[in-house]
């Protein structure tokens, strides 16, 4: 039974940094692209590196915790000899440079994290802090979505007010359009006023492009002799 359950120990120990591993890999790889997400927080995404960077620091702490109990717990259920010494000697190395791993990319991360504070902090013109949390970005994004909707409102009740004006310019001149036809069936001799007006208006225009094209056809002559 002891036997037994130092194979199983072991076998969770051997899973559980292989998982650590692969996690730390990624952990590391994460902790450099969350760098160049800029200081400019209207175009980080909600959902970043950044926050991807902190879910995996939590969870890769929890898995390191574990293996740190596992390997106590080998060490309680071990089996005299040398072999079993070395191997949990082997083991506390391993979960040791895990460790050592998981400080020196947590440390590089934090370290630039200030960086970058101090930064946003020195920019003038009330630049936006790079440390905004989830909450804050959700409601700026609320005032912005806000603000569009009123924008859009105004814009309508602007369209609807010329739409209005519009239609009142055209009854207007649709009733002026009507009395005058009014006058001019009660007064006939308008009719025939207005059309001996717009008839001497089209002489005068044949009389004044005759002119000009006479002169027009001298000064060529003039020219070319």
């Amino acid at each position: 039974m002891v036997g037994s359950s130092w194979e199983d120990v072991r076998k969770q120990a051997r899973i559980l940094e292989n998982d650590i591993d692969v996690k730390l890999v990624a952990f590391s790889k994460l902790g450099v692209s969350s760098g160049t997400s800029g200081l400019n927080s209207e175009t980080m995404p909600l959902i970043n590196s950044e926050d991807m960077f902190d879910t995996m620091s939590m969870e890769l702490q929890q898995l390191l915790s574990k293996l740190s109990q596992i390997n106590d717990k080998m060490a309680d259920i071990a089996p005299s000899g040398t072999a079993t010494m070395h191997t949990i000697k082997r083991h506390r190395e391993i979960l040791m440079d895990y460790q050592q791993e998981f400080d020196r990319t947590s440390a590089r991360v934090s370290a630039r994290r200030e960086r970058e504070e101090l930064l946003g902090g020195g920019m003038g013109g009330g630049a936006p802090s790079v440390g905004l949390s989830r909450r804050d970005q959700y409601g700026k994004e609320a005032a912005h979505l806000h603000s569009s909707h009123i924008l859009v409102d105004e814009q309508i009740n602007i369209a609807m007010e010329a739409r209005e004006h519009l239609t009142s310019q055209r009854q207007a001149f649709k009733r002026m359009q009507t009395r005058f036809n009014d006058i001019a069936n009660r007064f006939p001799m308008l009719n025939s006023l207005i059309y001996r007006i717009n008839a001497r208006k089209r002489r005068d225009s044949l009389i004044i492009g005759v002119v000009v094209a006479v002169c027009t056809f001298l000064l060529l002559l003039y020219a070319f002799h």
